[in-house]
């Protein structure tokens, strides 16, 4: 779908405030257990629906899982609060058709989601190729079941700031002209060649930017010295990059939502010789993303990226309640907890210029 940068942006740039439909968040990850307890709040907040990540240890590969884990989630969210966790399967390669119907007639589960193994966080129960999976595919393509995609290639030789960029060739835009019904979504995607691919691909192809690729490039991992708290996968890229990746979600392309891919590690776990993967972002999430689109003089755009194209893409109804963004300078929170089982929260330290009003 062509971008649509040639419309007006709406004037509400000198507004002391921002009023917003309720935001969604189409990529989260939640982890489990104590750590579950902790995050989920702060999700509930803002958000009224999120995208919840699979790759859990054991995965969650099946229906029942995904339920299962849905019902542990709603237990933490705070009274008061709507939001729900909209739960997707890891694809592994025993998964079957027929697993793929039952996923598309839970309520709760929204997609199937695709880890290289090797790529990330939990993810050596990911496939190696999808060749073995094509009647998977077919099935999900028939049923309108999305494929969410981290995509990188993980062979070795090839450089790391090269990996989406290689996926992109190898893999994603071959099985999109393979399957001419399927549903893709590009998760967190970090390059201009990314961006230009999603906007040129048909409108059944849609992909979620972070905000941590909004506002920071890959300088920032190594600014007075190494910061493994900015350093999270798909890594940052060069400033091209973040300025295609701004370009695309202030420009009304529908293609482009909000997805946080925010995830949590403690501190012995990133501050260590082989440290984690992740940047928790969930607790200033909005504020984040308000920052990126003001620095661009495009707040204006922010609803519809942030509220209503990846509800529109999924097929499910916009929110109803609004949150508002006050006008306000103030400092983003350190951590939570304290500590090495602290988690240090994105933007610490640095300046926002909106303020989720209470």
């Amino acid at each position: 779908m062509p971008p649509t940068d040639s419309l007006p942006l709406p004037s509400n740039e000198a507004s002391p405030h921002l009023e917003l439909t309720r935001p969604d968040d189409w990529h989260l990850h939640l982890r489990d257990g104590e750590m579950l307890g902790r995050v989920v709040p702060y999700t509930a907040r803002v958000f009224g629906r999120a995208v919840v990540m699979p790759n859990l240890s054991p995965p969650v590969a099946t229906t029942a899982a995904a339920e299962q884990y849905a019902e542990r989630i709603r237990s933490h969210v705070p009274a008061g609060s709507r939001f729900r966790p909209l739960m997707t399967l890891y694809l592994t390669e025993s998964l079957s058709p027929e697993e793929v119907a039952r996923a598309a007639a839970s309520p709760d589960v929204v997609g199937v989601k695709l880890y290289p193994k090797g790529a990330t966080t939990n993810s050596a129960d990911g496939v190696e190729g999808l060749d073995a999976l094509e009647s998977v595919l077919v099935a999900m393509e028939k049923a309108g079941l999305p494929l969410l995609i981290h995509g990188e290639v993980t062979e070795t030789s090839t450089d790391v700031f090269d990996r989406e960029c290689r996926f992109l060739e190898s893999t994603l835009a071959p099985l999109v002209e393979r399957h001419e019904g399927l549903r893709v979504v590009f998760e967190h995607i970090t390059t201009k060649e990314a961006a230009e691919y999603v906007m040129s691909a048909p409108p059944r192809v849609a992909a979620t930017i972070t905000p941590q690729h909004l506002l920071l490039n890959r300088n920032a991992i190594f600014e007075g010295g190494l910061r493994p708290h900015l350093y999270c996968l798909p890594v940052l890229k060069r400033e091209e990059d973040r300025e295609a990746l701004v370009a695309a979600a202030i420009s009304g392309d529908p293609s482009f939502f909000l997805g946080t891919d925010s995830a949590p590690h403690t501190r012995e776990t990133k501050e260590a010789s082989c440290g984690c993967a992740g940047i928790f972002s969930a607790p200033v999430a909005i504020e984040a993303y308000a920052e990126a689109f003001a620095r661009a003089g495009a707040l204006g755009r922010l609803e519809g990226f942030a509220s209503h194209f990846g509800a529109d893409y999924y097929g499910l109804p916009r929110n109803e309640e609004k949150i508002r963004l006050e006008r306000a300078d103030w400092i983003g929170p350190e951590r939570d907890g304290e500590g090495d089982s602290a988690v240090e929260i994105f933007w610490a330290g640095s300046p926002f210029q909106y303020k989720l009003a209470d």
